[in-house]
């Protein structure tokens, strides 16, 4: 009993390391996108990064012999994640492009409260009272962030929120996607996805194609392959030791995010900010805690 105790120990372990592992890649590449938006278009920037993901991806798949044209791959569920992950890449990227890299990171992490609402609404999952409570405090948390009414409101805040909108209903589509399609397969097509976002941005935008500085370019091969290790790391660790004792560390991201936001970017921190992040953190914290408890 103790050595089977101490095997699920070490497995939370190192399901929490590749956790913060992936949480900084993801953070990681927030930078390189940030950097690269200030020469590159939007649009040219999502394509980019778009096309060398899925390529990426997809060598992988290949070599592991998948099929990335399997009918699964192109179901419902994945049409729908399709949609969501378009909407949340695009609004994502115009976040990071213009606010601040640690409003938007923070942001962004009320996303597994917005899941566990919608798989209460669309998948029947049973959410008590008390997290009901905790999800409405953190979408407390979104709008004192966002200050609607105040004289700093800008509209451009509400990018981040849509990004989160829309990743959120990219996990949600992702619980019905087929089992059968593999991570890479899902990743191939999520980065395509991320690609198309950038050629629609383009007919909206409508700005003319621009050859990539050596800078810029780097910052985008940057961004794919940290973005790839932040991926491979999110799987590993959803994978390996307990989810209950792996997910909370996804907030880690915060602490990377503001940190890169301040370091790197010269950004401020308001109390405001600080005050939102609080709630949504401890909401989300709190979501999980509930979640292990009801199902023991």
């Amino acid at each position: 009993m103790t050595k089977q105790s101490s095997s699920d120990r070490r497995a939370d372990l190192i399901g929490s390391a590749f956790m913060v592992a992936a949480m900084a890649g993801f953070a990681v590449e927030d930078v390189f996108i940030k950097a690269a938006s200030q020469t590159l278009p939007v649009s040219q920037l999502l394509v980019l990064f778009g096309l060398g993901g899925a390529l990426l991806f997809s060598a992988i798949a290949l070599a592991n012999r998948e099929n990335l044209l399997a009918p699964d791959a192109f179901s419902r569920p994945m049409r729908v994640r399709v949609f969501f992950e378009i909407t949340g890449r695009l609004f994502f990227v115009l976040a990071l492009a213009f606010t601040p890299l640690s409003t938007t990171t923070v942001i962004l992490q009320a996303a597994p409260l917005v899941v566990v609402a919608g798989a209460a609404l669309f998948f029947g999952e049973k959410v008590g009272w008390r997290r009901w409570l905790a999800i409405a405090l953190g979408m407390v948390g979104v709008i004192i962030m966002v200050q609607p009414g105040a004289e700093s409101f800008s509209l451009l805040s509400l990018l981040a929120v849509i990004g989160m909108l829309g990743f959120a209903g990219r996990d949600l589509a992702s619980r019905a996607a087929p089992a059968s399609l593999s991570t890479a397969v899902l990743g191939a097509h999520g980065f395509a996805s991320i690609m198309l976002a950038g050629l629609l941005y383009a007919l909206w935008e409508r700005v003319p194609f621009v050859w990539p500085q050596p800078q810029a370019a780097l910052f985008v091969c940057g961004a794919v392959l940290a973005g790839l290790v932040g991926y491979s790391s999110l799987m590993k660790a959803m994978r390996t030791g307990d989810v209950s004792a792996v997910t909370p560390f996804r907030y880690t991201r915060l602490l990377f995010g503001i940190a890169f936001g301040v370091v790197l970017f010269g950004e401020e921190l308001s109390l405001a900010m600080l005050a939102g992040c609080g709630l949504i953190v401890c909401s989300g914290l709190f979501i999980l805690w509930r979640g292990k408890k009801a199902g023991t």
